[in-house]
Order: C-alpha cells, then structure tokens, then sequence
C-alpha cells in the first residue's frame, strides 16, 4: 500500500474518525494483518449479508453466526471481517466513498498488508443490458465519457487515471464462465454526481430534457463503450491506481 501523503509520518497518532478507530487505540497489523481481499459496497446491511455469504462460502462460519461491525463506534460506515476478506459500506456518492476510501486504505497501510484486491460491488442502472446482468468494470469514465476523475485540490482541477486492472477484469470473468449464472460482460461504467438529472432519469425534482434527448444520450453512451452506470466508480479506480491496490 502506498501513502502519498508526507505529513502522517509527523504525526504521533493516526485517528480514522468516520471509523472510530485509531492507531493509539487498536493494533491494526494484529486486527487487519491478514486481510487479502476488501469487498466495498454501499449498503450496510448487504455488506453484512456479504460478509456472511463469504464466511460460509469459506467454511468460516456456521448459519445464524452473527458478525460484529468493527465500526460501531460509529454510524458513517460499516465493517466487517471473516478471515482474509474485509467488507466495508461506503454509501451512496462520490463524496461518501471518497472518505471512507481514505481511512481504508490507511487502515491497510497501518496493518501493513500486501498484494491486496479491492472489488467494489453493487447495483447499478444497466445499459443495453437484460435486467439482472452483471458488469465487469473495464474503466470507469465520467458523465462525457472520458476516463478520468476531476478534482478541485486548493482551488486546482486535477485529473485522475479510472483505468481498472486488466487482468483481473479477466480472471472474474473466467470466474463467471466457471460459475455460469448470470449474464457477464466486461464494459465501462459511467460514474455520474447525481441519481436523477446525472443519468438521465425522468423523474428527479427538476428535468430539463425530454424522453427523446434521455434516449439519445444513453445511445452515445453505448456507443461508447458504457454498460452501466453508478455513482462511486471513478473516485474509487482513481484511489485504487494512486495507493498501489488491485482494485475492480
């Protein structure tokens, strides 16, 4: 895990405040040492339900095991942990899983972990796609279809690279062929800052377009190379790329 940040080194102790852990409070390399795979998820409770599917897939657990949230000291996030396999919420937006993407990976860096792969999971709007499909995220691109996460750091616009591990995307996908119960595809997923207005939906508050203009635009997205869309992904490909995680 990399840091790009000078100033932590300076300071006595590291607090994670929106997950109600510390370096002066918990031993993160004997609570988090061995995690190998960090599943995020924006949902709570499904990233409990995650957690448990996991322990049994594992032989981990037992049915009706309950799973403590490591983060109950808290209520911004949740998290949980069977064996090598970390699952974590982040909520809904870029904002959201931006914070959380923060203190977890200096919660890594501070339990010293390595060769880590982090997948987010969740549901999304499909675009030329029967309903219940699954995508693989190439890379994710914003709302005009490039492959970037913008910033504004101290009153500057910085981008970001949202390209996603290749060979990763390749092996879930063999995951699937294996598995053979869902419709896979691997494509580019748009992230876009809003639910309504942002991807085109007709029903927000506020709409300036027609049906007409919505379809059009969702043809370019296709056309593009786009097969779903979310709010999350860009942030977290550019997070991924920056601390040195295998992210997807």
């Amino acid at each position: 895990i990399q840091l790009h940040n000078p100033h932590l080194e300076k300071m006595k102790e590291d607090i994670l405040y929106h997950f109600a852990l510390g370096t002066g409070t918990h031993d993160f390399p004997a609570l988090f040492g061995d995690v190998k795979f960090v599943c995020v998820g924006g949902s709570a409770s499904r990233m409990k339900a995650f957690i448990a599917y996991i322990a049994e897939e594992l032989g981990l657990g037992s049915p009706g095991c309950d799973y403590p949230n490591i983060c109950a000291g808290t209520d911004r996030y949740a998290m949980y942990k069977v064996g090598p396999v970390l699952s974590v919420s982040h909520g809904m937006g870029i904002p959201s899983i931006s914070i959380m993407l923060h203190e977890l990976i200096k919660l890594l860096y501070h339990a010293k972990c390595s060769n880590i792969t982090m997948i987010r999971i969740g549901t999304s709007g499909g675009i030329g796609l029967e309903p219940g499909s699954v995508v693989i995220t190439r890379q994710s691109v914003d709302a005009t279809f490039k492959p970037q996460f913008e910033q504004v750091i101290l009153g500057e616009t910085v981008v970001r690279s949202t390209n996603l591990d290749e060979q990763l995307a390749k092996e879930l996908m063999q995951c699937s062929k294996e598995i053979n119960q869902f419709n896979t595809v691997i494509g580019n997923t748009m992230c876009t800052l809003d639910f309504y207005e942002g991807q085109g939906r007709l029903d927000g508050a506020i709409c300036s377009y027609n049906e007409e203009e919505k379809l059009q635009y969702l043809k370019e997205a296709y056309d593009s190379g786009v097969r779903n869309i979310e709010m999350e992904s860009s942030v977290f490909a550019a997070m991924c790329n920056l601390s040195g995680v295998k992210g997807k």
